[in-house]
């Protein structure tokens, strides 16, 4: 009887320690685009649905925790961006200077804007969006150290989640297919391969500086042409890279100044690439509610043409306005142009406002142009688009 009321009494203060807190994402969006497609099989628009619940479980006063949160996607035109994922699956253990993280997760590095040269962890869902901010669920081991000297964390990456591309229906897409079922790795463990980085993040008064390395199988896959019963298909390869990042932000009154910086070795080539830029924001602008923030960010990549990012040589200049309303509206506006001799330029909008504590409004449009083969952005010319979300939060 004893022991039954002593088990009785652990239990409940187990459960009066314990939390458990239920979200849900959803929306629903239509994507319209402004010219003809490229190929036949595309269409000029398309609806799609998404749902993303998530499940946050604590106990011992929030010391431990695991979160799970899966996403779906069903797409009325492209059947590769009918998809689920498993973002996180993580179990969290806090310590008094130590944070240990092991299983399905997303982390994310970076300051800049334009792009995230630094952002390694984590594969690109690229079905989302053409912007690469999209990321796949990663498994990982994550052991963080912190101190008063800032905060320094380990991962291991045992598994490779390869990227995902659009289907011949799908806008974004080269005209070559891209054989997902059969991708070629540099690694003899092929997805298995064990990746691992560093990070030491710091915070040095209004400077916070990110230094990081990565070890592994590379993000980004090259394409080897493939002939097949079928046609031409390309096979994505993926090699081994090593790559030293530096990100950093820096606050001067209204002023950010942002940097990301990297060295990357691969087997065929080292390069270095960088991001760096400032957002600058004026408030209460001619004595009205509104900030105005103006930005502009420099891309370089060695490589010029041959890289695989759309900034190689490249200024984007943008406006973030916040309305500072009840309903947290919020504008950007970015334009990218090519500083080479060239016609490549592209442009994006974000806009989002609430309608009430459960529902919202987005908008997002991208537009491109280029008359030059070499560009990337070549290959989305016919793609420009806005896309109207609705989206539910629970």
């Amino acid at each position: 009887m004893k022991r039954t009321l002593v088990t009785l009494c652990l239990l409940a203060s187990f459960t009066a320690l314990a939390d458990t807190q239920t979200y849900l994402k959803a929306a629903i969006e239509q994507r319209f685009y402004f010219q003809d497609a490229l190929y036949p099989q595309q269409h000029n628009s398309d609806i799609s649905v998404f749902v993303e619940p998530e499940l946050y479980y604590s106990w011992n006063q929030g010391t431990g925790s695991i979160n799970i949160k899966p996403f779906v996607r069903y797409d009325s035109r492209d059947s590769e961006r009918t998809h689920w994922d498993l973002r996180e699956l993580v179990w969290m253990q806090i310590g008094d200077e130590w944070e240990m993280r092991a299983g399905i997760s997303k982390v994310f590095w970076g300051q800049t804007e334009s792009q995230h040269l630094v952002d390694v962890i984590n594969q690109t869902d690229f079905v989302e969006a053409i912007d690469g901010e999209d990321k796949l669920g990663q498994p990982m081991v994550q052991f963080s150290l912190i101190k008063d000297w800032g905060t320094l964390s380990a991962f291991a990456l045992p598994y490779f989640r390869e990227r995902t591309f659009a289907g011949a229906d799908g806008r974004f897409r080269s005209p070559i297919a891209i054989d997902t079922d059969n991708p070629l790795y540099e690694s003899d463990d092929e997805e298995k391969n064990l990746d691992w980085a560093l990070r030491y993040f710091q915070y040095f008064g209004d400077v916070e500086i990110g230094l990081s390395y990565f070890d592994g199988t590379n993000r980004e896959p090259d394409f080897i042409p493939q002939p097949g019963e079928d046609g031409m298909s390309l096979r994505p390869y993926y090699g081994q890279m090593q790559q030293t990042g530096l990100d950093m932000l820096a606050i001067a009154g209204g002023t950010l100044y942002k940097l990301e910086a990297i060295y990357r070795q691969t087997t065929d080539e080292d390069f270095y690439a960088l991001t760096a830029g400032f957002e600058h924001t004026s408030v209460g602008v001619l004595n009205s509610p509104y900030d105005i923030g103006w930005l502009m960010e420099y891309q370089y990549d060695e490589r010029g043409e041959q890289a695989t990012s759309l900034g190689q040589n490249d200024v984007m200049l943008g406006s973030r306005i916040v309305f500072n309303d009840i309903d947290g509206t919020e504008v950007l506006i970015a334009y990218v142009q090519d500083l080479d001799e060239t016609s490549s330029r592209s442009g994006f909008i974000e806009a989002s406002s609430r309608i009430s504590n459960n529902w919202k409004w987005r908008v997002d449009g991208w537009f491109f142009s280029s008359d030059t083969q070499d560009e990337p952005t070549y290959l989305l010319r016919r793609d420009d688009y806005i896309q109207f979300s609705l989206e539910y939060y629970f």
